[in-house]
Parts: structure tokens; sequence; C-alpha cells
């Protein structure tokens, strides 16, 4: 039996995911599924090092780890027409992206894809990289102009005394007509292929096993909902775990292929040529 280690992050649409292993209803013969949390950007770091053998990852980190993973076509988080939101205090008189020109904005961390948006659309703001929970208090404290809220935080920054400035997902769709590719799952290019074909297989059935069983899907992912209740952990599920996360399909991987395209030209990241594993 050989072990392969899932890394995704302690959020309710990832868990969402990872139920159809979680519940073992979903196996794959002489496969072993094994869970272990991380934050995105930890998971991108982690990923450099080859440490897991099926993480999420940001697709704008990919280009950073092409040489060690390949995409997979299922397990994909897109903002489609919504997204990572660009956020002030709500007495800030700080008003449009233009007035955040050159102003310090917290960012969570350096190579999300929320980050790399932000470089795309706002290319001469000062970035400040950090946890993702702490952006929009630095933000509430003043230490920084703005923030850039991913996550939950998408759902709670009113309430939170954040007012929106700008959301990317909504920005990049008007612009694009495309969804905004924000999280993926890779598995390790040294794994045989047999190995990763029935994993790449497998993740692609937890993730319709947790399609196909919501309600319960969706209880073991309040487990990981961070304070959201069950309202808003549904909405959050429902935003990122959706079709685009059963298979990219080809508008899904042009818009992987628009944004890092993008991204490249601009010198934001290495030029890789994008590679998929086959189920």
């Amino acid at each position: 039996m050989q072990t392969i280690r899932v890394a995704h992050s302690p959020d309710s649409d990832d868990a969402f995911m990872f139920y159809g292993f979680a519940c073992g209803a979903v196996r794959a013969e002489g496969l072993a599924f094994e869970q272990a949390l991380s934050d995105i950007e930890s998971a991108n770091a982690a990923a450099r090092e080859g440490r897991f053998d099926l993480t999420a990852i940001s697709v704008g980190a990919y280009p950073h780890l092409a040489d060690r993973y390949l995409l997979l076509d299922s397990g994909a988080s897109f903002g489609d027409g919504y997204g990572p939101a660009l956020v002030v205090p709500a007495g800030s008189p700080l008003r449009r992206v233009e007035d955040l020109g050159g102003k310090r904005i917290a960012t969570p961390g350096v190579r999300t894809s929320a980050a790399l948006a932000l470089r795309l659309r706002l290319p001469d703001h000062v970035a400040v990289p950090m946890d993702f929970k702490a952006v929009g208090p630095a933000a509430l404290r003043g230490e920084v102009d703005a923030a850039l809220v991913i996550h939950e935080g998408q759902l709670t920054a009113a309430e939170e005394g954040l007012r929106v400035v700008l959301d990317l997902g909504a920005d990049w769709k008007a612009r694009t007509g495309l969804p905004l590719p924000l999280g993926m799952n890779a598995i390790r290019r040294d794994l045989p292929e047999a190995v990763r074909r029935a994993a790449a297989r497998a993740w692609r059935e937890s993730i319709e096993y947790g399609l196909a069983h919501r309600e319960e899907a969706l209880e073991y992912a309040m487990r990981f909902a961070r304070g959201l209740d069950r309202a808003k952990a549904d909405r959050f599920v429902g935003m990122y775990v959706n079709d685009w996360t059963r298979s990219l399909g080809g508008r899904g991987r042009e818009a992987v292929a628009r944004f890092l395209g993008e991204a490249m030209e601009r010198g934001l990241v290495p030029r890789v040529e994008l590679a998929y594993q086959a189920e």
C-alpha cells in the first residue's frame, strides 16, 4: 500500500473536496490517502520542496513549481465573477482602485493568486505580505492603507468594518470574459505514471462524491469553517466547489492560460509550459 499525502488548506471548500476520502467512500487500489492541512502560502512553499504528493497550490505559484508538479484537471477553485476583494476601512477616503496606486496594501502571502491578480491590476502598489487572516485587521489598525482579503474574508468584510473598493474576480471577468483561476491541485511528476493516474481519478471521485452528498460533505466541512455560520459556509463552498472544480474543461484551461500568460508577459512569473496529468 502506497501512501499519498494530500495537502489542502484548512478551509471549508478544500475540506469539502476531501470528504470522499475522509468518510471512506472513495478508495484507489494500492493507495492510501493521508490528509495534511496547510495554509495556501505554506503549501506553495512546501510544493517547492516536493513535500506533498498531491497538493493544493495557488495558480499564481505554479510557474515556480512546474519542474516538480503536474496540474490536475479537477479540484480547481475559480472566482466566476467574484474573487479576492481589495478593501479599505469603512471610513477611508480612498474609494477607487486608482486611489491606491503607490499605497501600502496588505496581501495574503507572496505567491498567492490573489497577490498576482492585484499586481496585474494595480502594478504600482506596495505589497505588504502577511498571513491571510491578518490582512483585514492590519488595515483596520491603520498599519496599511488597504488589504486584499481572500477565503471567508470575502464574505465577512462588511461585518468587520471594511469596504470593498474592487472585487478582482468581477474585474477580471469584465475584462476577459473568463473566471479568475485561484487555486488548483497538482501531483508530483516523479511518482510513477500509474500512481499519478490512479490518484488523479480518486481525487476527482472524492470531489464528485462531495457534490453528490452535499449535506453530509458540508457537515464535515463545517469543522474547517473558521467561524462562518452554516449559511455562509454553504455559500462559500458553493462559490468555490462547483462544476469548475469537477473539471476545468476547455474554458477553464483557457482561463488558467490567460491569467498566467499575462503574468509571464509582464515578467511577474517565470515562463513555463502548462502541463496537466491525464487520468
